[in-house]
């Protein structure tokens, strides 16, 4: 009960550091060693998890290579980004997106999936743009704009790659990359479903211009693949052959920059302008709150405690990261706290339950897109002049079909 309770007092913790606009990364690292505070984890017991992990664990499972590569990963994924607003690639992209798409309901779906696909911090604000003015034109409400930019944007993050949950899920349960994307599937395709029926649905003129549709498509084509080739290779290489992200980025990158002959003098200057420390941050402060957890022993006696109160498990399963999610708004960091706590019930490697790690997800990704504490909520709602309870609820019955895909997943594998 003590470890809930010191739980609860580290999250509170990190919600206020947020609301006063303390950055992600250091608000994270805070609300950890606060955790290690509460739970009277020291340097030695701290020292002692992690030479038990090298001991027992693979070492893709250990915390320091974790660190490693999740940081390496949201680095290179922001260098990338920057790669292609030098080069000029990402400015033709927006117009090729705009000319792409004859269906304007396709189309004002499209722009945020596709943008999605390259994470980045605030990135809500490369699709936000090319939706609002779509919108407008069309004479939607500028809410459902900020609904439908806000909601397809992040429906890949539970088989996305480039999204460090991820690789994080995948070396937690010891399965393989396509295992977990072949279940996870089952979340992406649903909110699309829900976000299809009830975002994109009445009041949306089907088709869109055509007059210049035929002349251009083979331009906007162009400008489409020189952006998003580097992304097909990275998540190719980790579905196929479990490369891992970073290293898929990093290869990605360089080739990328070797393609558009960018001289090399000009890679360090790309390279430092995308360096973000704060991304160093958050994945060690998300670590060191799994650490604290383990090293405590938190984890068997919270399970047991679950077990003592009679909770069901599936309840369990999905409410336990569905809260963490809702109070923190990073995906991330609610995997690297509450999916130890799920461990037992779901399982590892061979004999993992993935219905049920479907289930944990689903709850995590209604979290994330339900809680005012979202960064591209918040940025969302500004942008479009809109009303933050309003997008809400026009998210509501999309996320219900999350919620269903979830649990049919968990009643099918349990």
């Amino acid at each position: 009960m003590y470890a809930l309770f010191s739980m609860a007092v580290a999250l509170v913790a990190l919600v206020v550091l947020l609301r006063l606009r303390i950055k992600i990364g250091r608000s994270m690292l805070i609300s950890a060693l606060v955790l290690a505070a509460l739970l009277h984890v020291g340097p030695v017991s701290f020292w002692q998890c992690l030479v038990n992990e090298w001991q027992t664990k693979p070492i893709d499972q250990t915390t320091g290579y974790l660190f490693v590569t999740l940081t390496v990963l949201l680095t290179l994924v922001n260098v990338l980004g920057e790669a292609m607003h030098q080069t000029g690639v990402s400015h033709r992209l927006v117009p090729a997106m705009q000319g792409l798409f004859r269906s304007r309901r396709v189309g004002l779906a499209a722009i945020p999936l596709i943008m999605g696909m390259l994470p980045t911090p605030g990135g809500i604000m490369l699709s936000a743009p090319m939706v609002r003015d779509l919108g407008d034109h069309i004479g939607i409400s500028r809410t459902r704009a900020a609904a439908i930019n806000y909601f397809f944007r992040h429906l890949w993050e539970s088989v996305w790659p480039l999204f460090p949950a991820v690789p994080l899920i995948q070396t937690m349960f010891g399965i393989s990359a396509l295992k977990l994307i072949s279940h996870n599937l089952a979340i992406t395709t649903a909110g699309m479903l829900g976000g299809a029926i009830f975002l994109l649905g009445r009041g949306i003129p089907p088709k869109a211009d055509t007059h210049k549709f035929a002349q251009r498509f083979a331009t906007n084509l162009r400008g489409f693949f020189a952006a998003f080739w580097p992304i097909v290779i990275v998540a190719g290489l980790y579905a196929a052959f479990d490369i891992v992200p970073a290293i898929g980025v990093l290869a990605a990158t360089v080739l990328f920059l070797v393609v558009h002959r960018v001289p090399f003098v000009r890679w360090r200057h790309i390279f430092r302008s995308a360096v973000e420390p704060d991304f160093a941050l958050l994945v060690l402060g998300a670590l060191l709150f799994k650490v604290n957890l383990e090293a405590w022993g938190a984890v068997h006696g919270v399970v047991d405690f679950f077990y003592a109160v009679h909770i069901p498990s599936y309840l369990l399963i999905f409410l336990l990261p569905a809260v963490v999610a809702f109070l923190t708004g990073v995906t991330m960091p609610t995997v690297a706290i509450t999916f130890p706590f799920l461990m037992p019930y779901i399982g590892t490697g061979n004999e993992a339950k993935m219905g049920l790690e479907v289930l944990a997800f689903a709850g995590t990704s209604i979290g994330i897109l339900a809680t005012p504490v979202h960064l591209c909520l918040a940025l969302s709602t500004s942008y479009f002049q809109a009303s933050l309870p309003k997008i809400i609820l026009k998210l509501l019955v999309p996320l219900a079909f999350i919620a269903a895909a979830g649990v049919l997943m968990a009643l099918r594998h349990w």
